[in-house]
């Protein structure tokens, strides 16, 4: 048995298989619908049901609360149809025109240019060419089924020969995957992974000056996308602010400062939280969301990216729309949820 979901205002339809949610199978036929973590954590694919019934799988209240689910939205991530849908949900142009595949891959190499963070190269096999926008994630596939999500650092156009990905990945301690990338991994080691995911890329068709807004690695698919930007000749004005807690934790400022010195559109703001002397900071402090906040009280005319910790991403969001006239839908997000975020869920 199958279901039909109708999106409005796209008009566009797509079947649901019996048990599977809608976001799967939106993204199986290439169905461009907004989406992050793919879990029930992030709320990006929160949508309203227009007609129908769901049920919804396991996800977390701040991703859709009670209240919001008797008002008719849902996470299209883990709702499974129950009838035939309407649901009324942004149309994504381009998150589906790429195929997902599963392949594997190789360690190049494994740099550490922080004492958290790991620089990982892997290369792709040459008879599978994996297709992405700048911006998006690949899923690695653990033992056992488990997955974890990291975004491509590099764009499209510098995959380089061999062709190669590049995976900004900061340790977890006690986190499977990250342990292991920063103990037993090592170059030639093959792993699985499935990709491309995600609707975090830079919408070109619009004009907009652009609020490019990073914490810790969430910088990774930001340098992607000022890549694109740069390989593109996009010229829209851009600001890429990058907050973290201490000076070595911006473990790529270089290549920032760099990237704001070729590209005349863009400048370079880092922040950080939590400087000691030892950082002999003299730039800006605080919470990166405010410091965009101090530079522009007035955001009624921007697009803002935002990737990293789930706080920072909310409270940008919340913020930014309240008090600085953003319109809610030109903020786009990814969300680093990570599996100790992802447990706290609730049926």
């Amino acid at each position: 048995m199958s279901f039909t979901i109708t999106l409005q205002p796209s008009q566009r339809s797509f079947t649901v298989e019996r048990d599977e949610a809608i976001l799967p199978a939106a993204i199986r036929q290439g169905v461009g619908l907004p989406y992050g973590c793919r879990d029930g954590a992030c709320g990006s694919c929160k949508s309203k049901l227009l007609q129908g019934r769901v049920i919804h799988g396991a996800h977390q209240t701040k991703a859709l609360s009670a209240e919001e689910e008797d008002a008719g939205h849902i996470l299209t991530c883990c709702a499974t149809p129950q009838t035939d849908c309407v649901v009324e949900a942004r149309n994504v142009p381009g998150a589906g025109d790429y195929p997902v595949l599963k392949l594997p891959s190789r360690v190049l190499s494994i740099t550490r240019p922080s004492a958290d963070v790991a620089i990982l190269r892997l290369q792709l096999p040459a008879n599978q060419n994996l297709q992405y926008r700048a911006g998006q994630y690949v899923e690695f596939i653990l033992q056992g089924g488990a997955r974890r999500s990291y975004s491509m650092a590099n764009a499209p156009h510098l995959l380089g020969s061999p062709p190669a990905i590049e995976l900004h990945v900061r340790h977890m301690p006690g986190g499977r995957f990250t342990d292991h990338v920063f103990g037993a991994m090592k170059e030639k080691d093959i792993l699985r992974m499935e990709g491309p995911f995600g609707s975090f890329f830079l919408r070109e068709e619009s004009t907009k000056p652009l609020v490019l807004l990073a914490s810790g690695t969430g910088f990774a698919p930001i340098k992607a996308i000022i890549e694109q930007m740069q390989h593109k000749a996009i010229t829209r004005p851009a600001v890429l602010y990058w907050g973290a807690r201490r000076r070595a934790d911006l473990y790529m400022h270089d290549w920032a400062v760099q990237a704001a010195a070729e590209m005349p559109n863009l400048s370079y703001v880092p922040v950080l939280s939590e400087a000691t002397a030892e950082d002999a900071w003299d730039g800006r402090t605080g919470f990166v969301h405010h410091a965009v906040m101090q530079d522009w009280a007035d955001l009624s005319g921007h697009q803002v990216y935002a990737c990293g910790a789930p706080v920072m991403v909310d409270s940008a969001e919340r913020d930014f729309v309240a008090r600085c006239g953003l319109p809610a839908e030109e903020f786009f997000a990814d969300s680093f949820t990570s599996e100790a975020d992802k447990a706290t869920v609730a049926a």
